[in-house]
């Protein structure tokens, strides 16, 4: 008898649906499992065994063949255990055939207790998609289940539970849809930053329009303080920005279970021994890294130069494109990076040249091979280029208390709900990623904006990127202003954001 019980599987981060078909015939006691597993898959046999016997259920003796289709694709994880011990059971009649319209997923253990596992929120949404009405997951995965939306999802805590649920002796619980509670942690906040207004002002105009920027200063300054406050003042997510966000954290393995949606932007701060794989992705399982877990949200990057070369120009295409594509041996995989990158960096090695102090040791042309470890493709790719100076003493000083992250937020909000409306449709949410048609629509300049540009492109050598990157940086200033037009003001200050001379000392 061929029992066929459905589950779900990840290709990447999208979902899949799986077809645990099982067979019980006659001779020698066997258990294959085939349709290309991976070690862990077929380490399901042994557990599946003891859960069997654990639960009080009689495993059947005779020859046992698992098959999971689509058999071409490669299975991996422990994800199959649960339907692999429902489908021998049914196919031995020690259980009914479970209904047509319901999916397994989970790890058994040898006591029959059902594990957690990585990646439930897509392949609930391919579940959904598929016309699963019934999803069946641990007990620790049924909130994160549940977010998919449009599925009686039921948390099952053991095997025990499961044949019992199945047997209709005691029916299990579905779980109610989860819904985030107010997130009450406080977040690092700019009014604990003394002085340092140019930066707050930079940072203001990035939070707002989604931009890139690379802060430079000696150490001390407040760079990475800075930067570690830049998301109290980012914008919230939508649900599908949240969603997007929480699947990639869930094929990580990153997700908390009490907490499976995140509620606010990711801030990825990967150390600069970073590899070029931990950083795009890919690995042996094609797992994403650290640009697509700061996918909607924040990759700070603290002592630039540090990185390896080959590492930073990693970054180049998603920084372009929003995606970065992993090609391995094992298969091509596709993944968001949709991220603001945040960098701080000294502005030599000692990190004093420019110091008020005059204690650097560099030669000139040391700073400049330090600065060198940066590509120029690297560098035009960064929108505002942000000198952060030393902080005076009568700054640390001061009894009035700094603006607090707050207000900024509320500027920054009132800027992005504008490029929402003037976006609308275009599946652009904010200036950052306008397109070139969209630049010469939204970012037309006045008589005295186009001689400034014009001025500004022949004296300081811009590229066409860094030229359209400044039109962006200037919608955005405008946007913050309330203004409908990008005025002279407005390109002057994104202008200056552009001065790349700071990177020479």
């Amino acid at each position: 008898m061929v029992i066929t019980v459905r589950s779900l599987g990840l290709s990447g981060l999208a979902g899949y649906e799986v077809s645990a078909e099982c067979f019980l015939s006659g001779g020698l006691p066997a258990f294959d499992i085939v349709g290309l597993p991976d070690a862990a898959v077929r380490e399901a046999r042994e557990r599946v065994r003891a859960a069997i016997k654990n639960c009080g259920a009689k495993f059947p003796v005779s020859r046992i063949t698992v098959n999971l289709a689509p058999a071409g694709k490669k299975k991996e994880g422990t994800v199959y255990d649960l339907p692999i011990f429902v489908g021998i059971l049914a196919a031995g009649e020690a259980l009914p055939p479970p209904p047509p319209d319901a999916a397994f997923l989970g790890e058994l253990s040898l006591t029959g207790a059902v594990r957690g596992i990585a990646g439930v929120l897509p392949m609930a949404m391919a579940a959904r998609a598929a016309g699963i009405r019934q999803l069946f997951v641990p007990a620790e995965n049924a909130a994160e289940a549940t977010l998919a939306g449009g599925l009686t999802v039921y948390p099952v805590p053991d095997v025990a539970a499961l044949t019992a649920h199945l047997k209709g002796e005691a029916l299990l619980s579905p779980a109610p849809v989860w819904t985030p509670d107010e997130d009450d942690a406080p977040l690092p906040d700019f009014q604990d930053v003394m002085g340092q207004e140019n930066v707050k002002r930079a940072l203001e105009v990035a939070a707002a329009g989604g931009h890139n920027i690379l802060l430079i200063g000696s150490p001390g300054a407040g760079k990475s303080m800075l930067a570690r406050r830049l998301p109290s003042i980012l914008p919230d997510m939508t649900r599908a920005e949240a969603l997007e966000a929480s699947a990639i954290w869930s094929v990580a393995g990153l997700s908390d279970h009490a907490h499976p949606l995140l509620t606010r932007r990711p801030f990825r701060a990967p150390h600069h021994t970073a590899s070029a794989a931990s950083l795009a992705g890919g690995g042996p399982a094609l797992r994403p890294g650290e640009i697509s877990l700061a996918h909607n949200g924040v990759l700070f990057l603290d002592e630039l130069p540090e990185f390896r070369r080959d590492v930073l120009e990693a970054l180049r295409q998603p920084l372009e494109d929003g995606e970065v594509t992993v090609a391995r041996a094992g298969g091509t995989l596709h993944l968001p990076a949709r991220f603001q990158l945040v960098c701080a960096m000294n502005p030599c090695r000692c990190g004093w040249r420019g110091h008020p102090s005059g204690k650097c040791t560099c030669s000139a042309r040391d700073a400049e091979r330090y600065v060198e470890k940066i590509s120029g493709p690297m560098l035009d790719r960064i929108d505002l280029h942000v000198n952060v100076p030393s902080v005076e003493y009568e700054a640390m000083r001061r009894r009035e208390t700094p603006e607090p992250s707050a207000a900024i937020r509320a500027r920054v909000a009132a800027a992005r709900q504008r490029q929402l409306e003037r976006l609308a449709g275009s599946g652009i949410s904010c200036n950052a990623h306008m397109t070139a048609p969209m630049l010469s629509e939204f970012c037309s300049l006045d008589a005295k904006g186009e001689a400034l540009m014009k001025s500004a492109f022949a004296r300081m050598g811009l590229t066409a990127r860094s030229h359209d990157r400044i039109l962006r940086v200037a919608r955005t200033i405008a946007d913050l202003d309330g203004a409908d037009r990008i005025a002279p003001q407005h390109l002057a200050e994104a202008i200056q954001y552009r001065n790349t001379e700071i990177l020479r000392g």
